[in-house]
């Protein structure tokens, strides 16, 4: 006789169970009460685990919100991937992109301007530019360079490295907008997508011709100088210990 629950999914480790747990507590208290007003002890009594715990899964209330930027990039990762498998119509890959974002991110916009106010700060571990953030930075800026290399457009080769940074920046003007857009359902987000992923399709097209180099290089040039350092690092390399391993 077929035993009862092999086809059952795997169930996640209790180590990973609690990180879970202690990551949508503060999520939730950042909603109810704001980042600022929120303490590591509140979450692990609402979690109902030890002060210990918490900070043994999460170093500081900032790694607590770098948790949530790790879950959303993995989670705009899993949504984008019939995009990125799909057509090879640049604007229409930067376009899904883009708009699979917002859809993984909406159900945190009411309290994305928490976020916006100490993400701001540039010495803040919370930038999204900052050494702390540089996973979810690498795992978004992945996806835009998968997103180009599936596509038949092909860029200059000039800029080829640095242009899924540029469309990281790109992201991240969308992400400013969309923490300050009171559309119902974020439709003016949705609408700057609609509007914005042709015209950089476009010029990625032009940036082939050759009475456009002298702006490409320069283009590349301030990229160089001014994108993180951490995108650039070799693969696998971390900047803050990973949490989640322990006991439960």
């Amino acid at each position: 006789m077929e035993q009862a629950g092999d086809d059952r999914p795997a169930k996640a480790p209790k180590s990973e169970q609690t990180r879970t747990l202690i990551l949508r507590t503060a999520l939730r208290l950042f909603e109810e009460r704001g980042y600022d007003r929120t303490t590591m002890r509140a979450v692990a009594q609402e979690a109902g685990v030890s002060v210990g715990n918490a900070y043994y899964y999460f170093a500081s209330k900032e790694h607590l919100v770098q948790g949530f930027y790790d879950r959303i990039a993995a989670e705009h990762e899993a949504a984008v991937r019939p995009v990125l498998a799909g057509d090879p119509d640049l604007a229409v890959r930067i376009r899904g992109v883009l708009l699979g974002w917002l859809d993984v991110a909406g159900q945190y916009h009411r309290f994305g301007a928490q976020f916006f106010k100490n993400a701001a700060d540039p010495d803040s571990p919370l930038s999204p530019f900052s050494d702390e953030s540089v996973a979810a930075r690498e795992a978004a800026v992945s996806i835009h360079r998968r997103c180009l290399a599936g596509a038949s457009t092909r860029p200059d080769p000039e800029l080829e490295e640095s242009l899924p940074q540029l469309l990281w920046l790109m992201q991240m003007g969308l992400v400013l907008f969309w923490v300050h857009d009171r559309s119902e359902g974020a439709e003016r987000s949705r609408r700057l997508v609609e509007r914005t992923a042709p015209l950089a399709a476009r010029a990625i097209a032009l940036s082939r011709f050759r009475v456009l180099r002298p702006l490409v290089r320069q283009l590349h040039g301030v990229l160089v100088e001014f994108m993180p350092a951490a995108t650039s690092r070799p693969s696998g390399a971390t900047s803050r210990p990973s949490a989640g391993t322990g006991p439960g």
